[in-house]
């Protein structure tokens, strides 16, 4: 899987085309990504005390691996990534400028 935790991608296809935002959590055996403010979905939290009220919280829900792109730290454009293998380790490298991500 080429997309890590913490990487900066594009949505490229769904409602949220264009989008772009920071990987929060990669759930690799389903396929799937959650990042933040994109696919935003809500949901109705029952209250936890006797007392209060229960209120609606907006969470991110998870987009499939085919509808992101990884975007490049150094030309800025979403990119296919490709593996440059150094001595000892493999690197990921944007396919446009030959950057490492």
């Amino acid at each position: 899987m080429k997309i890590k935790k913490g990487d900066h991608i594009k949505i490229i296809s769904g409602n949220d085309k264009g989008k772009q935002g920071k990987v929060l959590l990669v759930k690799s055996a389903e396929g799937k990504v959650v990042v933040e403010g994109i696919n935003l979905k809500k949901k109705h939290v029952k209250p936890k005390q006797q007392g209060k009220k229960g209120e609606l919280v907006t969470i991110p829900a998870s987009v499939p691996i085919s509808n992101i792109m990884l975007v490049c730290p150094k030309c800025g454009r979403a990119s296919k990534t490709g593996y440059k293998i150094l001595e000892h380790n493999k690197i990921r490298v944007c396919r446009k400028c030959a950057g490492e991500i």
